[in-house]
């Protein structure tokens, strides 16, 4: 039968003297070149328009007939919400763009992109 050993408290210390050493210091910092952005202008993103939101009950919901109105929070003619992926980028006004619609835009936020809106 192998003989059985029982670890002391003193064999699972670590020595304090182990992260003394500049290997575990603070993360070391080299000056890579910054990339080029021009990759990231070439991704699609999902832009949608919200007119306006309405709160309600699901039970008032589930009363909703054809024929209903539900009362939305923006006044007619005021600009709508322009967001990308989500994330509010400005405020627009619907326009017809050959037979079609469009959004132009009124107002752009400040997408703090740091200068890379080339």
């Amino acid at each position: 039968m192998a003989e059985q050993h029982t670890l002391t408290d003193d064999e699972f210390l670590l020595d304090d003297d182990i992260f003394a050493e500049d290997d575990f210091a603070a993360p070391k910092k080299t000056n890579k070149p910054l990339k080029d952005i021009s990759f990231f202008q070439q991704l699609p993103v999902q832009v949608s328009l919200e007119l306006a939101s309405a709160e309600m009950s699901l039970g008032e919901l589930t009363r909703m007939g054809e024929g209903d109105v539900i009362a939305l929070d923006r006044m007619v003619g005021e600009p709508l919400d322009i967001r990308v992926n989500g994330a509010l980028l400005g405020k627009g006004e619907v326009v017809e763009v050959g037979g079609r619609y469009g959004v132009r835009l009124l107002e752009v936020e400040d997408l703090g992109l740091g200068g890379a809106s080339d």
